[in-house]
């Protein structure tokens, strides 16, 4: 299999219709707590949007946006489903990483549903350390944090 990413911005057609695929996934599994988390999900301030293509096909994308001045939050994390599993997330995160460390950031956040089972573990497993609940997390049940320092 041939994977190759690149860097793109919030119009780009592939990268529109991988979001409508999560948007998709994330109405099941969040419930009826969709529509509370799908409000900060709008694609407006994402600044560093990576899509990854496998075979020629996109599969994948992830993008990160300022929080703070230290920190960049990753949103829009996604591989499709028949692809999950081939460590193409990987390449998307490591290339988020890259891209906040090279604008000047010392650390990732995130936010992701626990009932994203998957997620959850390939944050883990891509050293990222669960923190109390930010912003409009905090006392969300369904909601894990995390961060990675990246400096």
């Amino acid at each position: 299999m041939k994977v190759k990413t690149i860097k793109t911005n919030a119009k780009n057609q592939d990268f529109i219709n991988l979001i409508h695929q999560l948007d998709a996934y994330l109405k099941i599994t969040d419930g009826n707590e969709h529509a509370f988390y799908n409000q900060f999900n709008s694609t407006d301030s994402l600044k560093c949007i990576v899509l990854l293509y496998a075979d020629g096909i996109p599969v994948g994308c992830g993008a990160i946006k300022e929080f703070d001045a230290f920190s960049v939050e990753i949103k829009r994390m996604f591989v499709c489903s028949e692809r999950r599993g081939l460590g193409l997330a990987q390449n998307i995160i490591k290339k988020l990483e890259t891209s906040a460390r090279e604008l000047g950031y010392k650390k990732c956040i995130l936010e992701t549903g626990k009932r994203q089972v998957e997620a959850v573990n390939f944050y883990l497993k891509n050293a990222y350390k669960v923190i109390p609940n930010y912003g409009q997390y905090i006392g969300k049940k369904n909601s894990v944090c995390f961060e990675k320092h990246i400096e």
